[in-house]
This record gives C-alpha cells, sequence and structure tokens, in this order.
C-alpha cells in the first residue's frame, strides 16, 4: 500500500495526529494550529459560500520551516494549501479537509526597495498597498492596485495574476514582476525568472504567475516599480444608455488612447456605491464609465480633452473631471468600495470574473438583465472596462438553499455567456473551485489533459493544491450530463464534455 492509499485507511483523528506529530519537528507549539477553534477562521478565503476545515493549520516564520513542513508534507503525501490574506474571491485558498493549510502570513518583511533599478524585494505576505508606500519616499510606486489592496498579499497576486483598476495602461501582475523564489512540494529551493530583463530557457515566471498554488510555495518576490506620475484626472461621464456606454469604451481605445484606468458601472451598483460613501455619482445615469490620465500636466490636459471628445461624440450626457486629486480620490472611492457596498444591500453576493472582447460590452450586459429574470435574483455590475473584465456582483441569500442554487447557475450562464462572445471564463480572480464545471465549457479534455501534465511536472503527487483549477474528465461528464437535464446549456455548441 502507497503513502496515497495510506491516506484513505486514516481517520480525519488519527491523520491529523500523525501530522501534528510530524510538523512538531519543523515548527514551533504556537505556530502549529489543529484544534477546532484554532482552524475554523481558515475554512473559506473570500469566497465564502464554501468552506472546508483544515486538518492542520501551518504558520512558518522562516524560509527553513517551509521548507521543513513541505518536506514533511510530501514524505506523508498530506495535500498543501499556501493561504495569504484570504481575499481571493474563486475559493482557490479553501482548504483541503486532510490536508495543511499553509498560512504565509507571517512573511511580512520588506527586503529592500532598490530605487536606481526601480525594483523591491518583498516577501510573499506584504501587502499590496504596503509596497507603494514604501517606495514613496522615491517617488516610486508599485502599479497592479487590486481593490482589494489594502489587505491582499503579493504572494496572492502572484497566484491570481491580479489587476486592478489601472492594469490597462500597466499591465498585470505578471507584467511587473521579475523574479519569484520559493520552495516545490518536495521542499527543494527554486527561483522563476531573474533580476535581468530576460531569462535564458523556458519562461517559467509566466508559467508559475497565475498558476494558484498549483505547482510551488512562493516565498519572496523581486517587483517593478514605475515613477509616480507628476498629475492624474480623472473623468465621470454619465450615460443614459448601457449600449452607448459600451461603445464609448471600444471607441476611446480605438482612438489610440489608452487610460491609466478606464472603469464602467452600472445604475444598480452607482446607486449602491453612492449610498455608502458618496462619490458623487450620477444616479439618473444607466452606466458611468471612469477614465482616467497620469502623466505630466500637459500629457494629462492634452489626453483628458481627446477623451472628453469622444465620450460625447458617443453619447455622454454628462461630463465630469476632477479639479483636484482630493476629487479624483472622490470618484474612485465608489469604484474601489464596490463590493463592500453590495454586502451593504444583500446579505450574500457571488462576484463572477469574466472577460469579453470590448466591443461585446453592452452585449453582455443586456445579457446579464435577461438572467437577473430567467434566475429571480439582481446583479450589479461593475467592470475594468478598458480590457473587458467584467465583476458581475450576484445578490443572493445563502441561508436558502434555492437561491443559491440559482446562484451558481446565474454565475455559469455568465461565464458560458462570455466565452461565447469571444471571452475566457476568468480574467484575474482565477478558477479555484468557483469555475471548475466552467473550464469544463471553456477547454477540451485534450486541453485540460496537457494543463493536467504541466502540474505533473511539478508536483507528480499532485499535493498541491489539489482537486481546483483544472476539472477532471469525470468532472467535466457529469457537469455535462447535469446541464443537459436541467436545460442550462445556452450556447449547444460550446461545451466540449
Amino acid at each position: 500500500m502507497n503513502a496515497l492509499t495510506n491516506i484513505d485507511a486514516l481517520s480525519r483523528a488519527d491523520r491529523q495526529a500523525q501530522v501534528v506529530a510530524a510538523l512538531r519537528d519543523a515548527l514551533p507549539q504556537h505556530a502549529l494550529l489543529y484544534t477546532l477553534e484554532d482552524t475554523v477562521p481558515f475554512e473559506c478565503d473570500g469566497l465564502t459560500a464554501y468552506r472546508e476545515r483544515p486538518l492542520v493549520v501551518a504558520l512558518p516564520e522562516t524560509e527553513a520551516q517551509v521548507q521543513a513542513v513541505l518536506k514533511a508534507c510530501h514524505a506523508l503525501a498530506v495535500p498543501v494549501v499556501a493561504r495569504g490574506a484570504g481575499t481571493g474571491l474563486s475559493g482557490g485558498a479553501m482548504p483541503h479537509k486532510m490536508g495543511v493549510t499553509l498560512s504565509m502570513a507571517k512573511f511580512n518583511q520588506i527586503v529592500k526597495v532598490d530605487a536606481v533599478s526601480r525594483t523591491a524585494v518583498v516577501q510573499c505576505g506584504v501587502r499590496n498597498l504596503a509596497i507603494s508606500e514604501a517606495a514613496a519616499p522615491h517617488g516610486l510606486y508599485y502599479a497592479p492596485d487590486p481593490s482589494s489592496q489594502i489587505a491582499c498579499t503579493i504572494g496572492g497576486n502572484v497566484a491570481e495574476n491580479s489587476g486592478g483598476v489601472h492594469c490597462l495602461k500597466y499591465g498585470l501582475t505578471l507584467h511587473n514582476v521579475l523574479k519569484v523564489r520559493g520552495f516545490t512540494i518536495e521542499g527543494e529551493p527554486i527561483t522563476f525568472g531573474s533580476d535581468a530583463l530576460d531569462t535564458t530557457g523556458f519562461d517559467l515566471l509566466s508559467v508559475l504567475v497565475g498558476s494558484e498554488g498549483m505547482l510551488a510555495i512562493t516565498t519572496e518576490v523581486t517587483v517593478k516599480l514605475v515613477p509616480k506620475p507628476q498629475l492624474a484626472r480623472c473623468i465621470m461621464a454619465s450615460f443614459d444608455d448601457i449600449r452607448k456606454a459600451g461603445d464609448a469604451v471600444a471607441a476611446v481605445i480605438a482612438a489610440g488612447i489608452i487610460p491609466a484606468g478606464l472603469e464602467m458601472m452600472d445604475k444598480p451598483m452607482t446607486a449602491a456605491v453612492e449610498d455608502f460613501v458618496h462619490a458623487g455619482y450620477d444616479l439618473n445615469a444607466e452606466a458611468i464609465l471612469l477614465c482616467e490620465s497620469d502623466g505630466t500636466p500637459e500629457e494629462v490636459e492634452e489626453e483628458i480633452g481627446r477623451m472628453s471628445d469622444v465620450l460625447r461624440g458617443c453619447g455622454a450626457t454628462a461630463i465630469a473631471v476632477s479639479k483636484d486629486e482630493a476629487e479624483r480620490l472622490r470618484f474612485w472611492s465608489g469604484r474601489k468600495n464596490a463590493f463592500p457596498a453590495s454586502g451593504r444591500i444583500s446579505p450574500d453576493y457571488m462576484c463572477m470574473d469574466s472577460t469579453i472582447p470590448r466591443k461585446r460590452l453592452a452585449d453582455i450586459l443586456l445579457a446579464i438583465a435577461e438572467m437577473e429574470k430567467k434566475y429571480q435574483l439582481r446583479c450589479a455590475n461593475v467592470f475594468h472596462a478598458g480590457d473587458g473584465n467584467l465583476h458581475p456582483l450576484i445578490l443572493f441569500d445563502a441561508n436558502d438553499p434555492d437561491q443559491m442554487h440559482r446562484c451558481e447557475l446565474f454565475g455559469a450562464d455568465i461565464l458560458e455567456t462570455s466565452v461565447a462572445m469571444g471571452g475566457t471564463v476568468t480574467g484575474e480572480h482565477g478558477v479555484g473551485i468557483e469555475k471548475l464545471n466552467s473550464m469544463c465549457v471553456q477547454f477540451s479534455a485534450e486541453e485540460n489533459a496537457q494543463m493536467f501534465a504541466v502540474k505533473k511536472a511539478f508536483d507528480p503527487l499532485s499535493l498541491l493544491n489539489p482537486g481546483k483549477v483544472i476539472p477532471t474528465l469525470n468532472r467535466c461528464a457529469e457537469y455535462g450530463k447535469m446541464l443537459v437535464r436541467g436545460g442550462q446549456i445556452s450556447h449547444p455548441d460550446l461545451p466540449r464534455f
């Protein structure tokens, strides 16, 4: 009987005792949690609809301890799920019930800020916003800015390839990271990328970023820093029609303008955030756009003028331009607080994440409006409109099983429709457990098999974050049967089960 078979042969209590005994040699007592009251806080990430209590939680404080934990887990064939701040929205950090949750929260040191090379070396548990705060005295900052940047960690950003409202101009995490250090599941040190602009051989950094903790454990990240612009101003444009707003997004890009940020919110979302933060949004508009320009004062003035002309030409009913930094931040405060604002108007919400071509923005919004009627649930929409990354927030009550079921179907319908429109099932939140079924829709069995092959190259026993991101053939087959039975396939040409 091999080690993997032994897992099934042991009860949870016996397995826990075995793992705790092994990890006591790797960690001090205070860094090892396994009682009910100590492990419950780790049972989910930002996707609270799905929960699982971990067998053990490990909180290492040094790389040597991380290495020792991984070696012990590998020897016992124990699954390992890495966790940062737990702000993820796809269930990527949900524990394995027979595994170890490896919390990297104590790796929160900024190792070095180098103003000359415009880089920063930080531990994986450093908060996204803390990097910019440390770089500010040098006139620099870290560009990717997820809405959760006050809490989310750079290690989690690497795992999910996070973006933010300024990713249109400055790129995602992948475009702003030079090097990642960490360990394989066997506890072997490994480095992806380098301090140089390029590395020899395959570009494994691009494989790691966005791999959702399935290939290696990140401990340290070298990020790029960019100069703080001399000036930034934001346009708030109102539209009386969703299609006009969607067409305006495509028109701005078609005009050769790459704004620092280009965001869109529909009427339900603007109402929710305006009541929460009082950002000054037009509550009569069917949709508003936030378009930001940054650079020198001359560049900003010229670009703001060009964008304003494009927006007016597309039918904007009102245009307001921030007069100072305080007003600019106020305009953005609503967008940055879209998620907590939604939490004030509904017991629960599920934040979806998909991408579509920019020219289909109005089409997807109109389709979602029809889905609201179909599933009898409300949905507020906010997106990174510039790169077509949608964030529909489906509002529901998780205490009602029927609402929970309809919410899941609603979300799957949004993702399937996005693929049908030429998009993808995820933009920056990752797949985790939330979108496993939808991966069956976007990718063929052969494509999923190739993704499994990449994972096996790094993790032969599939111990790192198992059961997530890549669906099995059996799962896809069962999902296909379920959709057929329920009459849920809206695009019968898409599923390739």
